[in-house]
């Protein structure tokens, strides 16, 4: 590993990535879809998803709106990590929550999922506008890198004890499954909370010049956002990037959140199965992000997003043509493994080299809005494609998702970078 992790604030600033990384995967991933369901057992299938989607809408919507105001309000007042705290806070106690909420009782579990989620994605506007806090601009795709791989294993290794405390509840005290799956809730509650104290304890913010109070923050961040909005609309090079980072990302977070519904739905195949290769794809990607970390720094971080894209673009055609058995899942799960913290890692520290560092915090919220709007299109073409296209099925459906890898890989190759960036486009 280069000594350049282990030092103190760069590994402060990784562990938050395997602090929250427990809540998306044993929380969003993992268990609340189906202990949802277990709560809506008096609600029909149309209705009951209804309402896990307006849920789901509400909190994505609340933060990408809020993100960039919140940003603004940061970057006046200096003060990201105590809204990272905050937001991390309020995470961490709605999950917590989860514990207390019992049969029929959906709207309250949905409602804290969905408070859950805001606290999980707020902070992770202010964790990433520390990237610029913890290290020097050549050594972003490493350390970006790093905290995507941490992510991976911390969120796998507590995902692998929940779900043998799922499997085997009397080998940890517990009655039975669903005891076992709040137990679990609390474990990630416990976990993220734990492993948030060195980044509040060890990163230091970088000094604002002309930093002001509370109140006169939330004024001038207002002012600053509006001039934020008008400034990218001039910076066409950040601008082009945030379109294409919206189409390709939108087709990772369509992969991430339909495989394994594809799996199950659509190719009938075990859950075990599905599970286990979720698990696959935590720990292969681990190694996988600090490789994709090395190969930015050695070609590029655009190149290195493009071959990770390209592979994406394969794995959806060997979906769509040869996967049938759980082996063959396991194979596109090892694939996706490869790639997808890679693909994201150095999505993130692209975007910080071509953003102003006085304005990070405000500059990534507009960055994290863009991913909260990018699961989108993806849902919408799987669903129109059996639809417009004559004589398609579901499985023909998961095709169309190849078309945000190639448009989005184009557009990412036009982009103009100057040399910082990782390539320049003449």
């Amino acid at each position: 590993m280069p000594t350049i992790l282990i030092r103190r604030p760069i590994l402060a600033w990784a562990f938050y990535d395997w602090a929250n990384s427990a809540f998306a995967t044993t929380v969003m991933a993992g268990f609340f879809p189906v202990f949802y369901n277990a709560l809506s057992g008096d609600l029909s299938t149309r209705d009951a998803q209804f309402w896990f989607n307006v849920a789901l809408f509400g909190a994505s919507l609340l933060v990408a709106v809020a993100a960039p105001i919140l940003g603004a309000i940061a970057d006046r007042g200096g003060s990201r990590k105590r809204f990272l705290a905050l937001f991390a806070m309020i995470g961490i106690l709605m999950t917590a929550g989860l514990v207390w909420v019992h049969a029929r009782q959906w709207p309250l579990g949905l409602a804290l999922f969905a408070l859950g989620t805001v606290g999980f994605s707020g902070a992770n506007v202010f964790y990433d506008s520390m990237l610029p806090n913890v290290s020097s601009e050549s050594d972003f795709d490493l350390v970006s890198a790093f905290g995507y791989a941490l992510g991976y294993v911390g969120g796998g290794l507590l995902f692998a004890v929940n779900v043998l405390m799922v499997k085997s509840p009397d080998w940890f005290g517990l009655a039975d499954p669903g005891e076992a799956v709040r137990a679990s809730f609390l474990s990630v509650a416990v976990w993220w909370a734990l492993f948030t104290v060195p980044l509040l304890l060890f990163v230091t913010e970088m000094p604002i010049r002309d930093s002001v109070p509370a109140g006169r923050a939330v004024r001038e961040g207002w002012r600053q956002l509006k001039r934020t909005l008008w400034e990218i609309r001039k910076l066409r090079a950040i601008l082009f990037f945030l379109v294409a980072y919206w189409i390709y990302i939108d087709g990772v977070n369509t992969v991430i959140k339909t495989a394994v519904f594809f799996g199950d739905r659509v190719l009938g195949l075990d859950q075990g199965a599905l599970i286990a290769a979720l698990l696959v794809t935590q720990f292969v990607a681990f190694p996988a992000a600090l490789l994709f970390g090395w190969l930015g720094q050695r070609i590029g971080a655009r190149p290195a997003i493009l071959i990770g894209l390209a592979v994406y673009f394969l794995a959806i055609v060997y979906a769509w043509r040869f996967l049938r058995t759980a082996e063959d899942f396991l194979i596109l799960a090892i694939a996706i493994g490869l790639v997808q913290g890679g693909v994201q890692s150095l999505s993130r520290s692209l975007y910080a080299r071509m953003i102003p560092v006085d304005k990070s915090a405000e500059f990534f919220g507009f960055f994290n809005m863009v991913g909260k709007f990018a699961t989108l299109l993806g849902p919408l073409l799987i669903a129109l494609t059996p639809i417009v296209v004559p004589g398609a099925g579901p499985r023909d459906s998961i095709l169309s998702l190849a078309l945000l890898f190639l448009l989005g890989g184009f557009l990412l190759w036009r982009v103009r970078l100057d040399s910082r960036c990782g390539g320049d486009r003449d």
